[in-house]
């Protein structure tokens, strides 16, 4: 066999190889069992409005309004950032939204995936007991959200 042509073989078989393992760790669009959420990664750019703060389930209370936070997390291409927008009443969920930020076409792919498929798992829910792991294929994503809520909890004590 000619070097180029044995190259070109390797290659083919290192990225059908990259693939499977992508493919293997992609979650099914119904999974929605809850993950750790990423370490060494920080939440920014909270803020908040309303201030009447009313008591939420199991003892703790919250502050009624809009909160938002940045997520961040690491993909294949780098580290990448999602932004959350949680809407409280009572220390339920009544409304998220989710500001996409990504670097490269794969990350805006499931990033819009993720964005897509939020609202069905979260709204309704306490907020503390939000912690997702796979959003309608989306996994990592979920790092990044979990991380944002996380601060928009403390934002809104």
């Amino acid at each position: 066999m000619r070097p180029s042509v044995r190259k070109s073989v390797y290659a083919g078989i290192a990225g059908l190889s990259l693939a499977g393992t992508v493919a293997a760790c992609a979650p099914s669009a119904g999974d929605s069992s809850p993950a750790p959420a990423a370490s060494g990664t920080s939440a920014t750019g909270s803020t908040s409005s309303s201030g009447a703060s009313t008591p939420a389930a199991g003892g703790s209370s919250y502050k009624d309004g809009t909160y938002s936070a940045d997520g961040t997390y690491v993909s294949p291409n780098g580290t990448e950032t999602v932004g959350v927008e949680l809407t409280l009443a009572s220390g339920t969920v009544t409304d998220v939204q989710i500001t996409q930020h990504p670097s490269n076409p794969n990350t805006r792919k499931f990033q819009g995936e993720f964005a897509g498929g939020i609202a069905g798992q979260v709204v309704g829910r306490n907020i503390d007991e939000l912690n997702v792991s796979k959003v309608a294929g989306s996994s990592l994503t979920s790092g990044g959200f979990n991380q944002a809520v996380e601060q928009i909890k403390s934002e809104a004590r």
